[in-house]
């Protein structure tokens, strides 16, 4: 079985993510979809809400599951016996950093290969930031978020607007 990981912090998940898995999920038997804790981050939703949200606007793939790791991404694809991990590429600037993780993850686990997957034209310039942003302004956010999400979504960055 060819087992995939999308690890991501997917803060919120946006329609280019659900794009990349989509598309991933017709390559590999299996793909799991990784919530990554990302320290260096401030969060809007907890990595349960993460995971929550999802499973939800993931559950029409049968073989796409949704976890969460605290760890490397690379000891985590040794511990689930995935080959691969996914990585979304939007613009020749994300190449450099994606280069570099493939690399180091590619030490750590020998066993495991990266596949860059480029972002569909439609969703390129789309990223978790500036959903967020667009929320916040109070934006249209039908072309940028799933539909399922999106009134928690600008529940959520009013909370954190007003704290």
């Amino acid at each position: 079985m060819k087992i995939a990981i999308y690890p991501g912090s997917f803060d919120p998940i946006t329609l280019g993510h659900l794009n990349l898995i989509k598309r991933a999920s017709r390559v590999f038997d299996k793909l799991i979809v990784c919530v990554m804790v990302n320290s260096a981050k401030k969060p809007l939703f907890t990595v349960e809400e993460r995971v929550e949200q999802i499973s939800l606007v993931t559950a029409r793939f049968d073989n796409v599951e949704v976890d969460h790791w605290e760890g490397l991404v690379a000891e985590y694809a040794r511990l689930k016996d995935a080959g691969a991990i996914i990585r979304g590429l939007r613009a020749l600037s994300d190449y450099e950093k994606e280069c570099q993780m493939a690399l180091i993850n590619k030490k750590i686990n020998p066993d495991v290969e990266t596949f860059f997957l480029a972002s569909s034209e439609k969703y390129m310039y789309l990223s978790s930031s500036a959903v967020k942003e667009m929320a916040a302004f109070g934006a249209d956010l039908t072309d940028f978020a799933p539909r399922e999400l999106i009134v928690a979504i600008e529940e959520r960055v009013a909370q954190s607007r007003q704290a």
